[in-house]
């Protein structure tokens, strides 16, 4: 029997809370990010704006952004969370730039947060997301999401959906996920 290759492990990126002069640099990897839109005929989402460095600040100053970084310290992924009035994390964004994807880092994120989030006592992260976007609904199935029937929503994840529809995203088909703790 032949001796099957060993893979390398990859090496985990550190994970820290984001800095104040870093806000710019997370617009440019959700701006990377959002360019593989365009592939599954959603240009609208690769055109879309990230966050303003005010929206992003408010995170960061709420303890609730951070940042993956490369051997320079430098951010090459981010993962911004708000707190649900239901006591979840809801995650709000995850990107990743895309020199640095399919290497574990969303993934590792969201597990950083995962552990915030029992520190914290929270139940649950919960998240909305495309249904039919590989690197969406299908991955964060693959993180331990499951798929939230529109009876169970609460009403914080009502809010975050109707602030979603309001800015056009339900062009497209998309669901709230949640993941127990």
């Amino acid at each position: 029997m032949p001796i099957r290759p060993v893979r390398p492990i990859r090496p985990v990126r550190p994970i820290r809370p984001v800095r104040q002069d870093e806000l710019t640099a997370l617009q440019d990897i959700e701006r990377a990010a959002g360019l593989c839109f365009r592939e599954v005929g959603m240009p609208e989402i690769a055109d879309d704006e990230p966050p303003t460095t005010a929206e992003l600040a408010a995170h960061r100053d709420a303890g609730l952004a951070w940042t993956a970084v490369d051997a320079a310290d430098t951010p090459v992924a981010y993962l911004l969370a708000e707190r649900v009035e239901d006591g979840t994390l809801h995650v709000e964004q995850v990107s990743v730039h895309p020199d640095h994807a399919r290497r574990g880092i969303g993934r590792s994120l969201l597990e950083h947060l995962a552990r915030y989030a029992v520190g914290e006592g929270a139940p649950a992260l919960t998240l909305t997301t495309f249904a039919e976007v590989p690197w969406n609904a299908p991955y964060y199935a693959r993180c331990g999401f499951r798929l939230v029937e529109e009876h169970e929503l609460t009403p914080g994840l009502r809010r975050i959906r109707a602030r979603e529809a309001a800015h056009g995203l339900d062009r497209w088909p998309r669901v709230c996920m949640r993941r127990d703790l």
